[in-house]
């Protein structure tokens, strides 16, 4: 057993989390430990603030038009599923891309079996993962409910074209549902200037925050058109035993996970502190570094675009001779290296790619923690493993 620990699973989760996030959640732990708007004492007045302050720190990330269109969810998939299951009504046209994670195509078949809805999959690209953009707007039509796109892909790491889709969405008033799990806290993100309607992120990846954080950017004067499909207590007019019609209460039945918000709402800080810029261009760095490297060990497949540009540090490869999970293992037990094998919840991915009779792929993704000697570490263990020494 290799006794170095490379972590490079940040696509599934962030790790390590900043010493000041795990300070936050003692601190709320310790001191707080109230449910918002369920008192009027002051430990429930400032966890109220903290919950506040967490909404105008990520609106001010996203540039949203005020804090009052972040709703809080337990993770990215809750935020998608709010957004697809309150939007969409029976008979209802999507078009949606076959990049997308489960936790799109999972609600959307859900609700071809039990509403009818009709989806137009769009194709991508075998080699990079690039949507065709202009298939995707083209399958826009004057009955379509919903557009998905995701920002980058989980499998490839591929960024889409965003800002070219919104605009085609915007123009024939058809909402767009953007995945972005892989991006915010990686890149710069304007949901105003890419014309996002509804913004599904999770929080404790890229943005650093704990497990079973989340949240839904819903676009102003769109939240009369989603239904909320959890109903429950909010703190606010209790006497009504109906689901509030306001933001952010109509979508936030129960109790908040204000441990994890208060862990999000330090990690928050320090990425304002380190500027998304900066963690852009650690993440560029690190991209160009193993794509460089990969280039030159004969038997290895990278898969996803070769700029680093066009790209976050999301990396799939595969091996000849080697199944994905004998490599995740080797390059665990050999070299210290913690991957992630399979089909990465995206299979409509691994068949574009035609990785899916094989089993997938060995995914390796790296955060704002990892070193450019990581990379070093990984794209050596994948040459050593390949029978292979890197070019160069």
């Amino acid at each position: 057993m290799h006794t170095q620990r490379i972590y490079a699973d940040n696509a599934a989760t962030s790790f390590p989390k900043p010493p000041c996030v795990l300070e936050a959640v003692n601190t709320y732990a310790t001191n707080l430990g109230a449910s918002a708007g369920r008192g009027a004492y002051r430990e429930a007045m400032e966890t109220g603030e903290l919950l506040a302050e967490g909404r105008r720190r990520i609106a001010r990330l996203i540039n949203a038009e005020s804090s009052d269109t972040i709703v809080y969810a337990f993770n990215c998939s809750g935020a998608l599923n709010m957004a697809i299951h309150g939007l969409l009504r029976p008979g209802a046209h999507v078009v949606a891309s076959r990049m997308e994670h489960n936790s799109v195509l999972r609600p959307l078949h859900a609700l071809m079996q039990s509403h009818d809805i009709q989806v137009t999959w769009i194709d991508a690209d075998a080699t990079t993962g690039v949507v065709d953009v202009d298939a995707f707007n083209n399958a826009l039509t004057e009955n379509t409910a919903l557009a998905c796109l995701i920002h980058a892909s989980n499998v490839t790491g591929t960024l889409q074209d965003i800002a070219r889709v919104g605009a085609a969405c915007r123009k024939r008033n058809i909402p767009l549902l953007v995945d972005a799990a892989q991006t915010v806290g990686h890149v710069p993100i304007d949901v105003q200037a890419m014309n996002v309607d509804l913004l599904a992120f999770p929080g404790h990846k890229a943005m650093l925050a704990p497990l079973g954080t989340g949240a839904l950017y819903i676009r102003p004067g769109l939240e009369g058109q989603l239904a909320p499909h959890i109903q429950g207590g909010t703190g606010s007019v209790s006497d009504e035993p109906v689901q509030p019609d306001f933001l952010p209460d109509k979508f936030e039945p129960g109790s908040h996970n204000a441990l994890g918000i208060s862990g999000w709402v330090a990690a928050l800080k320090w990425l304002e502190d380190k500027t998304i810029d900066a963690v852009r261009a650690h993440d560029l760095e690190l991209s160009h570094a193993f794509i460089d490297r990969t280039q030159g060990i004969e038997g290895v497949r990278v898969f996803g675009p070769n700029d680093p540009a066009a790209r976050v540090s999301v990396f799939s490869v595969a091996i000849d001779g080697l199944e994905p999970a004998e490599l995740a293992a080797l390059l665990e037990t050999e070299f210290g290296i913690l991957t992630r094998p399979g089909i990465h919840c995206a299979p409509f991915v691994h068949e574009t790619l035609g990785t899916t009779s094989s089993g997938g792929t060995v995914r390796l993704s790296f955060g704002v923690f990892n070193t450019l000697d990581d990379i070093v570490h990984c794209t050596q263990a994948l040459a050593e493993l390949a029978g292979a020494k890197v070019g160069g």
